[in-house]
């Protein structure tokens, strides 16, 4: 009897240790996350940057498989617009319930649900973000560099469904419905 509960034990030892788990922390000094807006019906638009407050990857036997990352959108700047009146102007704005609703909603989140890999350092990811309480699913492709510890991925959102549904009664002033973000995580 001894001798089975014996197997039984090194059986799941053996299990558990083939199918390790980490959590990768990012550093969030170090991490970026920018983002971009366009006007609809001509060139230009405004940029800036937003701070992650934590996050982390799930890594599975030593590929990605997983994570979570909390954003800061009370943190949210412009970075084109060189006087301070109209960049707090702007700011303030994006902080309105008509765009980011800062105010009730301070925090997005994206959570990786999937990784599909395409090579070693390429890979497409499926996320549930949230964004003013609403979330949704989406997809981008990432590139990660394992010797430098990074992860960078390009993508764009529409912004109505997530309810950042702003809309200029001006045509030559509409904004477009994407929100572009560029984003390198950092551990």
């Amino acid at each position: 009897m001894k001798t089975r509960i014996l197997i039984v034990l090194i059986t799941i030892c053996s299990i558990a240790s083939s199918y390790t788990q980490e959590y990768l922390k990012i550093d969030t000094s170090k991490s970026e996350l920018k983002w971009s807006g366009e006007y609809a019906f001509y060139f230009g638009g405004h940029n800036g940057t937003i701070r992650f407050i934590e996050g982390y990857f799930l890594k599975t036997d030593d590929v990605i498989t997983g994570g979570r990352f909390i954003i800061d959108m009370t943190s949210i700047m412009c970075e084109d617009i060189k006087t301070e009146e109209a960049n707090d102007g702007l700011v303030n704005h994006l902080k309105d319930p008509e765009f980011f609703d800062v105010e009730q909603f301070s925090t997005a989140r994206l959570a990786i649900t999937k990784v599909e890999y395409h090579d070693s350092t390429h890979m497409k990811i499926f996320a549930d973000l949230t964004i003013k309480g609403v979330t949704n699913p989406m997809s981008f492709n990432a590139e990660v560099d394992f010797k430098n510890k990074e992860m960078t991925t390009k993508f764009k959102i529409d912004r109505m469904l997530w309810g950042v549904s702003y809309n200029s009664k001006m045509r030559d002033g509409a904004i477009s419905d994407g929100i572009g973000f560029e984003i390198k995580l950092s551990l």
